[in-house]
């Protein structure tokens, strides 16, 4: 093992991008990975990466020793042993957000929150190009914020900020800072509640004067947590600074976009939309540019998707709402609901989701989730279990009346009976139209 100064955890797709734009500012990392895969394996080696596979506790204790820093991969646990070893010692703990921060100052718009997050970065990405900007979203999506500060053509970035990064932040501080709202989720990876709010609220704690925050009105917790000192900015469907008013979205005081010219105006849809439009024209986009994209914004796959229209029924696939919070926000838009949930659950409370027993004809559990899922509705609406996706479409279906929506809204992970829920919603869609015969 080499000395080491740089101690990179991780080798997934950000730990590489971290790794190569070390590289490139003449830093030679070591790497350890608890469990890599073949592919990790093999990109190690092509690259002549030092990577140390599932260390022993004394080897990790011979690597923080001489660590002078540590940039660890999102996702990885708060309680893995690094972490306190580092603490000990004194090792400064960086974020691929941190160094991106360290060695390229042009603007960042970052979007935060439990639910929406890459719908509002796509939007304001799309506002922006519109607008004429040259940006690309970076961070929690496909790039990592190292990897896109490479591309000196770019005029600013519209970074995902999950809370995996967020919360080994010591000196990420956006221009523009947006949290769209809170709720329990990832406690399989932060130690506590607690952990998960304050790791989003980090975001803004670095704020100046200079510094524009655009939080959420209606949500408690993102009020707790607004700067002070920044020039802060509220949305919220009945009230703040931009708002829903007269039948359009309105937004620095004056109408933007009337909501007939928008092709998604459930009530989440809405907040989004604000929260987008308030980011975008706080990064320099243009009314114009962000009133296109509202009027031409469909959505994400695997969001709230509409499917299939079969027999006056609707079928939505909303396989991302994997936390109660975002199944709360799809049952909002409908009146009368067949719900399909279930899934592995991340150690959240599901109960919530019984509140909103009256739009529910039924629900159909699935996964491994399901007796939890029958705990919360069998009191309270008709329940079944289902074997397979297929089994809970044909026996949503056969529930539903017409007018009904049936929903996939999990309020869980996939990776129980699926890799992710990409997949999860696939197969949801394929069922759907196979029942349905209804084509792509």
């Amino acid at each position: 093992m080499s000395g080491v100064a740089t101690l990179v955890l991780g080798y997934g797709l950000a730990g590489r991008a971290v790794v190569d734009a070390l590289r490139l500012h003449g830093v030679d990392p070591v790497v350890v990975d608890d469990r890599p895969s073949d592919t990790t394996r093999e990109a190690a080696a092509a690259a002549n990466v030092e990577l140390v596979v599932a260390p022993t506790d004394e080897q990790l204790v011979r690597l923080a020793a001489c660590a002078e820093r540590l940039v660890p991969s999102p996702g990885i646990p708060d309680d893995h042993p690094l972490f306190a070893l580092a603490a000990e010692r004194g090792v400064e703990i960086w974020s691929e957000f941190d160094l991106a921060a360290s060695w390229d100052d042009r603007p960042v718009l970052a979007i935060t929150g439990t639910d929406g997050k890459t719908t509002v970065t796509t939007m304001v990405e799309q506002m922006l190009a519109a607008s004429g900007r040259r940006t690309v979203a970076a961070g929690n999506t496909d790039i990592p914020l190292v990897a896109a500060i490479a591309d000196a053509e770019l005029d600013l970035f519209v970074v995902e900020a999950s809370s995996f990064r967020l919360g080994h932040s010591h000196r990420f501080a956006p221009d523009v800072g947006t949290w769209l709202n809170f709720g329990p989720d990832h406690l399989d990876v932060h130690r506590s509640l607690d952990a998960y709010e304050q790791a989003k609220a980090s975001m803004w704690s670095r704020a100046t004067d200079r510094t524009i925050a655009i939080a959420n009105i209606d949500d408690s917790v993102v009020m707790s947590h607004v700067p002070r000192h920044a020039n802060v900015q509220t949305f919220g469907r009945d009230h703040g600074d931009h708002l829903v008013s007269n039948g359009a979205l309105v937004v620095d005081g004056k109408p933007l976009v009337a909501l007939t010219d928008m092709p998604r105006t459930l009530p989440h849809d809405l907040t989004n939309g604000l929260a987008a439009a308030a980011t975008a024209l706080a990064g320099g986009a243009t009314r114009d540019g962000v009133a296109k994209v509202l009027r031409e914004f469909r959505g994400l796959p695997h969001r709230v998707e509409f499917i299939a229209d079969h027999d006056g029924v609707r079928f939505f696939n909303d396989s991302k709402a994997t936390t109660p919070n975002a199944v709360e926000a799809a049952l909002r838009g409908f009146t009368s609901v067949v719900l399909i949930a279930g899934g592995k659950n991340k150690g959240l409370d599901l109960s919530p989701l019984g509140a909103h027993r009256d739009r529910l004809r039924s629900v159909i559990a699935i996964g491994d989730a399901a007796d939890h899922i029958l705990d919360v509705f069998g009191h309270l609406v008709p329940t079944e279990r289902a074997a397979s996706m297929a089994d809970a479409v044909a026996k949503a279906a056969d529930q539903a009346h017409p007018g009904d929506a049936v929903l996939l809204s999990p309020g869980c992970a996939s990776f129980d009976w699926y890799p992710s829920y990409k997949a999860r919603g696939a197969d949801f869609s394929d069922e759907v139209r196979r029942l349905t015969g209804v084509e792509r």
